[in-house]
């Protein structure tokens, strides 16, 4: 047997070696994707039991350096009534989508008066506060859950600054509002706040937790 044929025979059989691998992968991914997507305990119990690591798709098991419960982090993303009547509700959520962000609660509502009394509890001192009630009652709000890693700092910056004539464009205040009485759109400004707030506007049935498949390209570090 010549050379050369002795080659052509080798890289016959690596390339189908690679080809059955590849195919037993995506077999098996598509198997246990309900089971293990997302679930570092059920993809440690699988490494465990002798799966190699590439089967699954290069999951790692649990304890692996990963954006952790930072991931899990979420705050209330308020879109105000004249968001809603300018008709930028869609915009406003594409860019949240678009940074990575996982939606886990949405509603559309007319908010009460002791809702807000609650949100703005701070505030209901201040001369200007039933102008701010006249305002956040003039027509309904869709209030909003994001899900992600930072995603109330984040928010925050994407937001823009509360007086629109200070707030960067490309930020949602920057490109869409042009009055401080008018500012389109409301964020948590901190972890604290987040909570509090999520709790005020939200049952814990209306909110989800759900599993995006991209979470461990966007999440492992």
């Amino acid at each position: 047997m010549t050379r050369e044929l002795l080659l052509r025979l080798d890289f016959s059989l690596w390339s189908l070696t690679k080809n059955m691998v590849m195919l037993q992968r995506c077999i098996l991914k598509r198997i246990l994707q309900p089971f293990y997507s997302g679930n570092q305990e059920t993809t440690k119990g699988l490494l465990s039991a002798g799966f190699p690591t590439a089967l699954l798709g290069g999951h790692r098991a649990a304890g692996s350096k990963s954006c952790g419960t930072d991931v899990r982090e979420r705050t209330l993303i308020a879109v105000k009534p004249d968001g809603v009547q300018r008709r930028l509700v869609g915009q406003i959520m594409q860019r949240f989508e678009q940074r990575g962000f996982k939606l886990v609660g949405l509603k559309m509502m007319q908010v009460s008066d002791d809702l807000l009394s609650q949100h703005y509890s701070e505030l209901r001192t201040k001369p200007f506060y039933p102008r701010l009630l006249h305002y956040m009652t003039m027509g309904p709000v869709v209030v909003m859950v994001w899900e992600g890693h930072k995603v109330i700092q984040v928010s925050r910056t994407m937001v823009g600054h509360t007086n629109p004539a200070e707030a960067q464009a490309g930020t949602v205040r920057g490109d869409f509002s042009f009055h401080v009485s008018r500012n389109v759109v409301h964020a948590s400004d901190s972890p604290e706040g987040a909570q509090r707030e999520i709790q005020l506007w939200f049952q814990k049935k209306e909110l989800l937790n759900w599993d995006c498949f991209d979470q461990t390209i966007t999440c492992e570090v």
